[in-house]
């Protein structure tokens, strides 16, 4: 077994959804030719709702001081977020005031920043480990269904997310195969920490977009899933993708409905189970 594989197991319990009570809304479903997701709160339930680096530490402090122990860290759990949040802070600063209007961080950098050495490997597994405590996954109920019958329907499918470089592996973990195999197209994998920008910044979207125009998709025959009304159906729909709003997590639903920024902002959808959207999929 090897070591990221323990990890895995050693972290991973079921997760079921909080239910939402919203009421789906599937007209519009028509001619879609590719289909692009979020992460987490989507395809993953979210233990907090979001990615762990974008969030105040939330695992149990044994477990974190445990975690500490085992890799010879010499720092308090609470000593070792506040060093974590700050160097996430500095980072966006300094992007900030290179122009990233909404930066993110590569968090291998960072944790080598905070905790002062640079074995790359035994960094990956410390920030994997992190990450399960702070911000438990499971696939949302569906996932499989969904990603099976796009497959074999040859719908190109996509991921848009603010991400880091565990989100692949957590992924193809679940799904017990890479990326590629389970349907997802490389050309349209969009991962924040690859570019330093991060949702709801259009920079990953305006690139989506670009990518399919290539394989010659228009940019409204394709569909994107997130559960968040500010970072996922706001600029996904101004580069003219259609939008379905995914509301099928109490956790990680994101309506935004007091944002100013997100002010008479409707998604052409609204869905509250994965399977939901197999009926806007086309057999070839």
């Amino acid at each position: 077994m090897t070591v990221e594989k323990a990890i895995f197991e050693r972290h991973i319990r079921p997760l079921t959804p909080v239910p939402t009570g919203v009421v789906p809304r599937l007209e519009g479903m028509q001619n879609l030719r590719a289909i692009l997701f979020d992460v987490y709160g989507t395809l993953l339930i979210s233990g907090s709702g979001d990615i762990g680096v974008t969030r105040e530490q939330s695992a149990k402090v044994d477990d974190l001081q445990d975690l500490l122990q085992r890799y010879h860290i010499d720092r308090t759990p609470d000593g070792l977020s506040a060093a974590l949040h700050q160097s996430i802070e500095e980072e966006h600063a300094e992007a900030r005031r290179r122009g990233i209007d909404f930066p993110e961080v590569d968090i291998i950098r960072v944790w080598q920043t905070v905790l002062g050495f640079g074995d790359a490997s035994r960094l990956k597994l410390f920030a994997l480990e992190y990450e399960l405590m702070v911000n438990p996954v499971y696939p949302m109920p569906g996932l499989n269904t969904l990603l099976s019958t796009c497959r074999a329907r040859r719908m190109p499918m996509g991921i848009i997310s603010n991400a880091q470089f565990f989100t692949p592996f957590l992924l193809e973990r679940f799904l017990g195969s890479s990326l590629e195999k389970s349907g997802f197209d490389y050309r349209l994998i969009f991962l924040s920490y690859r570019f330093g920008y991060a949702k709801p910044s259009m920079f990953m979207f305006k690139r989506a977009a670009d990518e399919l125009s290539r394989t010659g998709i228009p940019v409204e025959a394709a569909l994107y899933v997130g559960n968040d009304t500010l970072n996922d159906i706001r600029p996904a729909s101004a580069v003219g993708f259609k939008t379905a709003l995914f509301a099928g997590d109490g956790r990680s639903l994101r309506p935004r409905e007091s944002d100013d920024r997100c002010r008479g902002l409707s998604p052409d959808l609204i869905v509250t189970d994965l399977r939901q959207l197999i009926a806007g999929t086309v057999n070839p």
